[in-house]
């Protein structure tokens, strides 16, 4: 009987049979197996060379009627890309444009309504200017004279006027009464002050001017003294009275 046909020897225990049964199916170092681990350790290496090959190449492997279109769609997304931009920048210079335009409507109108505000004599007015104080110790300063001034003021450019605490506007009157000077019913007592808010120098000089309105003042027994002043407050408002029949004409837009 030759050593094959030995019949093996039954396990002496469990243990012992679990132990041939791991080793039978334990890998063994034989030259097969040794072989088909380096060519499996092979094939996953130039699997991995060639994804990354594949990813360095890129675009090399394709062809040329694929490059053309692939390129074609780049061109095309770029212009596309560089219509939005266009685009884009039109409506940020357009917002711009119309926020600048707005903003400087919104400035003209407020600066249009300051100046209306202190024509009409609802506002307080600031600015370099004339005190014209005049004296009237005899009486003999009248209601045309105190006209006269307020006249050359406003011919030399004055913008704003007051005379004691009534405000002088395109519609104030004068007159002489028993008890006094009124200016548009408000009555005023010597020593009249007349703030008159302008260029200094010639409101000033058209004050001194010969025969002009301190000589009619002197005239009639008074005094007249003018100081010119960096600073003068015209602060007598009128109330704001709206008109009973006149109406705005529209103006149309172009």
């Amino acid at each position: 009987m030759s050593s094959n046909d030995v019949e093996p020897r039954p396990p002496r225990d469990a243990r012992h049979a679990w132990s041939r049964l791991a080793r039978a199916g334990s890998p063994r170092p034989t030259r097969s197996n040794i072989l088909a681990a380096l060519l499996a350790g092979a094939l996953g290496f130039a699997i991995i060379a060639q994804v990354r090959q594949t990813s360095i190449e890129g675009l090399e492997n394709l062809r040329e009627d694929e490059l053309v279109r692939i390129f074609a769609d780049v061109d095309q997304d770029g212009d596309q890309l560089a219509g939005e931009v266009s685009n884009l920048r039109a409506s940020l210079e357009l917002l711009r444009s119309r926020t600048t335009s707005e903003e400087e409507a919104r400035r003209a109108a407020q600066e249009r309504l300051d100046s209306l505000e202190i024509l009409a004599g609802t506002a307080v007015a600031e600015g370099p200017g004339i005190t014209l104080t005049i004296r009237d110790p005899q009486g003999g300063v009248s209601a045309p004279t105190i006209l006269d001034a307020v006249e050359e003021l406003r011919n030399a450019g004055a913008e704003a006027m007051q005379i004691g605490d009534v405000r002088i506007v395109a519609n104030t009157w004068f007159t002489d009464t028993d008890r006094g000077l009124s200016v548009s019913g408000t009555i005023l007592t010597p020593p009249y002050v007349l703030r008159a808010i302008g260029d200094a120098n010639t409101l000033a000089g058209a004050m001194e001017i010969p025969g002009g309105v301190t000589a009619t003042v002197r005239r009639a027994g008074g005094d007249a003294t003018v100081e010119i002043e960096e600073d003068v407050t015209v602060d007598a408002l009128l109330p704001l009275e709206t008109p009973q029949y006149a109406q705005p004409v529209p103006t149309s837009t172009p």
